[in-house]
């Protein structure tokens, strides 16, 4: 039986530091990847995972729709639509390229299942810097982006309130109390009958869409506004075996593989 094809873009990024000792400084840099948990959860499943990170996106990530429909499901998080939108030929050269945004809303809309996961650079992120708001891309996502800084920080921790049907098969198999999540991005569900709002954050931080639901075209598509990693996600929920159940009938859903 083939394997439902997967692409996750973004999830990674270069820290660098500079180091001070008495008179003498030095720098420092490192390379982060932030998807580790979400590769292991689908470590040897029935999903075939291609994980491009920020960096190498900028320029690989295809520029048909025959390219992105190598795959059934492609995830964008933590990643900025600058990053594909300022393909070095544009930024260097002046030159014209595709636009893999409208390219990602047309390949939905033929079929596709497109998810984005929240983080710094997710809907509109820190500083309104992701820049998803009012982008092709979000035309076909089930909710829409604030126009501004849109992180909800929660350090004490908060438990997501589930309001789909048990038998939703995004929730299926997933029992007992969600662990707590530290943050998420706040966006606004949108107003149709094909959006399904199945987690949310409680009333008492507002109730903000957590996990979402629908379908643009002849696609499908979903929203989860927490990380999929630290550190909004924790370490016990990455270690909760509904975690890696959420996501398999995440991928599931949105690919129709189920």
């Amino acid at each position: 039986m083939s394997k439902t094809r997967v692409l996750l873009v973004g999830e990674s990024w270069v820290s660098a530091a500079t180091h001070y000792k008495g008179f003498d400084q030095f720098g420092s840099v490192t390379f982060h990847l932030g998807a580790e948990p979400l590769v292991k959860a689908l470590k040897d499943s029935e999903f075939e995972l291609d994980y491009m990170p920020a960096h190498e996106a900028v320029e690989k990530l295809p520029f048909s729709i025959e390219g992105l429909s190598r795959y059934d499901a492609i995830i964008l998080s933590d990643i900025g639509a600058n990053s594909l939108l300022l393909h070095p030929d544009v930024w260097l050269h002046g030159k014209t390229v595709p636009n893999r945004l409208k390219l990602l809303r047309d390949w939905t809309k033929a079929g596709g299942g497109l998810v984005m996961v929240g983080g710094y650079f997710s809907f509109q992120g820190i500083d309104g810097k992701a820049r998803w708001h009012r982008t092709a891309v979000e035309e076909a996502l089930p909710v829409t982006c604030l126009p501004n800084d849109d992180r909800l920080e929660i350090p004490e921790g908060f438990r997501p309130s589930i309001t789909g049907p048990k038998d939703h098969p995004i929730l299926a198999g997933i029992e007992g109390e969600w662990p707590l999540l530290l943050g998420a991005n706040e966006v606004i569900a949108r107003d149709r009958d094909d959006v399904e709002v199945l987690a949310s954050l409680p009333e008492d931080e507002g109730g903000a869409p957590l996990l979402v639901t629908g379908r643009y075209g002849k696609g499908r598509t979903v929203a989860w506004t927490s990380d999929i990693g630290p550190h909004w996600l924790p370490n016990s929920f990455v270690e909760w075996p509904g975690y890696a159940r959420l996501w398999k009938n995440v991928l599931s859903w949105v690919s129709k593989a189920a």
